[in-house]
Formats: C-alpha cells, structure tokens, sequence
C-alpha cells in the first residue's frame, strides 16, 4: 500500500514541477518582448557621403517600425517624422541623435545633438537635454540638446520661414504685373471678324 503511495506522490510531485518550470518559462518570454512597436519612421533629404538615418544604429528606410525606446540618427542633409500613431509626431532636424520612448499617449524623448520640433501631440513632450535638464515642449516648438527651453517653430510649408514664402509670392505678383502693363507695345485695335 505504501508503495502505490508514493508512487502517486511522486507523480504528483513531478507533475507540479513541470507545470511551475512552464508557467515560468512563459512569463520569461512575455518579459523579453518589452520593446513594442509605437511607429514608423519617415525619411527625407538626400544623404550626404553615402550616410543614412540610422535606428539603434542600423540604417533605415521610409515605412520601418519604431520601437520603444529606439535611438535615431540623422546625418546631414536628412530629416525624419516619426509618426506615433495617437500620440503625435516628432520631426528630427538633420545631424540629430533623439532616443523616444512611448507610454501610452505620452511621449519622452532624450535630445543628445541636433534637435527635434513637436508637430503634434496629445500632451506635451517630455524631452531631456544633453544637459541633462527636462523639458515639456508642446505641439508646434522645438528644442535643441542644448537649450533650456523650447522655443516656437517659425517654419512654414517646406521648412521654410513664412516671411520666405510671402517674398517668394510677392515677387511673382510684381513680375506678373510688371510683364502684363509694360509688354503693351502694339498699338492696333484687333477686333472680331465679321
């Protein structure tokens, strides 16, 4: 009697222990996986000496996935908008270094060169200098690593400042009516054939 006791004690016993080795296997698992995704980045600009923008230090291309806690890279003469779905976007200047994190809506970046312009954003942006103070910069501002504070986006369609844009249109409208008033040399009536 004793000994189909302990066998059946040993069975459970063994039983136990692969069911405990299991779930914590599990767990293990689902621990490992706690970078997520949170986005996509978009690249523009041409790249200068064959340099790309880089994702923790693999080079990247328009449409790749960003995950939490990620280190962007831009060389000179490329830009990229990391598009965080609900959340916002961020734009990094060229010759930036950002790492952004994501917790739920709201978005923390570290700021180590260059700089970066909140274009939209649930709340505002949690974002470290390379001195090491933070910052909350909200929609529309953009923050260098080594200012103090953030200071308002002046920049219009192209990333171009607006006064830009208003003499490139000023400019047009002049020549336009400049050509149309001083190029009336001919002086015959042309009328309708009858």
């Amino acid at each position: 009697m004793k000994s189909i006791l302990t066998k059946r004690y040993a069975v459970n016993l063994t039983t136990a222990s692969l069911l405990f080795a299991l779930i914590v296997s599990c767990s293990y698992v689902s621990l490992a996986s706690a970078n997520r995704p949170v986005g996509e980045i978009l690249i523009s600009g041409a790249s200068v000496d064959g340099k790309s923008v880089t994702v923790n230090g693999e080079a990247a291309k328009s449409g790749r996935t960003i995950f939490d806690a990620s280190m962007i890279s831009t060389p000179a003469g490329q830009s990229a908008i990391v598009n965080l779905g609900r959340a916002g976007k961020i734009q990094i200047a060229p010759g930036s270094t950002v790492t952004l994190g994501l917790n739920g809506d709201a978005i923390s970046s570290s700021v180590t060169s260059g700089s970066l312009t909140v274009l939209g954003s649930a709340s505002p942006v949690s974002v470290t200098n390379a001195n090491g103070e933070t910052l909350s910069v909200a929609s529309g501002e953009s923050v260098t690593a080594t200012s103090t504070s953030a200071a308002k986006a002046q920049t219009g369609p192209g990333g171009v400042n607006w006064w830009v844009w208003a003499a490139i249109i000023a400019g047009a409208a002049t020549a336009v009516v400049l050509i149309v008033t001083l190029n009336d040399d001919d002086a015959t009536v042309t009328s309708p054939v009858r």
